[in-house]
């Protein structure tokens, strides 16, 4: 009995250090890729929150405590920055979805020439940013540039004149370069996404009478829900954070008219020499986001559910 009873612990020493291997052998593997998230992301997140308690100037820097939350409250600047950001967001991601989705629908059928229509419908994605905004400005420069020569042929503007020195029309030159920009991403998760959508169900619901439209809201709606939800929300963050095309294209001008929050930290940072500022509205900014992403997380399970 003793002999027998020796033999089971010694037979589950191993075990147990083979337990242990196999809970130590993933960390191992992924210990390169936590090492650079916490050098790239979590050590710039840390330093970049404790600059928004001080006050930098020229050679020193001092503890302020709440104080740049505090001066935020009365900016009248950021304040202004923040609809244009929200009138930006907004805008461009309602015309990137939706004609993404339609490319994303048009490219799920067969008709001939589809790679090369494919292929043209995803070089915007291909494109720098910086270039893309260069380009679009030439694109509305009066003197060069034939958008303002189109706009006023058709008679929607007097004279031919430059959208983005107009602070009642600046924001639509960013906002449609930025379109061009998104609507690939869109295209490529949501084609994916109709991609995985079982044929059968769409051939079983048009045996029953479904009309194409009922197919779409019945069948393929359903379906797309949690990958639109995701899309979306990253997208949203993408386009919210997204500085280049309105820094290349007006420089957040004329008049602050196409100033977002990012081009506000940005100047407020590296112009301004306020980098305890400039940390205070990024924090603010991260915030808004996360509770964004948090909602809209909420509503994926919510669909996931009922798929």
């Amino acid at each position: 009995m003793t002999y027998a009873v020796s033999e089971i612990r010694s037979a589950a020493r191993p075990r147990k250090s083979g337990l242990s291997k196999a809970a130590i052998e993933p960390w191992l593997y992924l210990s390169p890729a936590i090492v650079l998230l916490v050098v790239v992301l979590l050590v710039p997140l840390v330093i970049g929150i404790s600059y928004s308690f001080r006050k930098f100037s020229a050679f020193k820097s001092e503890y302020v405590g709440l104080g740049q939350y505090q001066t935020m409250l009365s900016d009248a600047v950021l304040g202004q920055a923040l609809i244009n950001t929200l009138w930006w967001t907004v805008a461009s991601l309602f015309f990137q979805f939706f004609l993404g989705l339609g490319l994303a629908l048009l490219l799920d059928k067969p008709f001939y020439g589809r790679k090369v229509v494919q292929a043209v419908v995803f070089l915007p994605w291909a494109v720098p940013s910086f270039l893309s905004g260069l380009t679009w400005a030439w694109l509305f420069n009066p003197i060069i540039g034939p958008l303002p020569h189109w706009l006023f042929a058709l008679g929607l503007k007097a004279e031919p004149t430059n959208v983005l020195s107009d602070p009642a029309t600046a924001m639509w030159g960013p906002i449609v370069a930025n379109i061009w920009f998104g609507i690939p991403f869109f295209a490529i998760t949501l084609l994916a996404a109709l991609k995985s959508i079982p044929s059968e169900l769409h051939e079983a619901a048009a045996i029953d009478g479904a009309s194409p439209w009922q197919r779409f809201t019945k069948v393929t709606l359903p379906f797309l829900a949690p990958t639109i939800v995701i899309t979306v929300m990253l997208r949203t963050i993408w386009i919210a954070t997204f500085a280049d095309l309105i820094f290349v294209m007006t420089e957040g001008g004329p008049a602050g008219s196409t100033s977002t929050v990012p081009v506000y930290i940005y100047v407020s940072a590296f112009k301004s020499l306020d980098k305890g500022y400039a940390s205070a509205v990024a924090v603010l900014l991260l915030v808004l986001l996360i509770a964004y992403a948090v909602g809209l997380i909420a509503i994926r399970r919510t669909l996931v559910r009922h798929v």
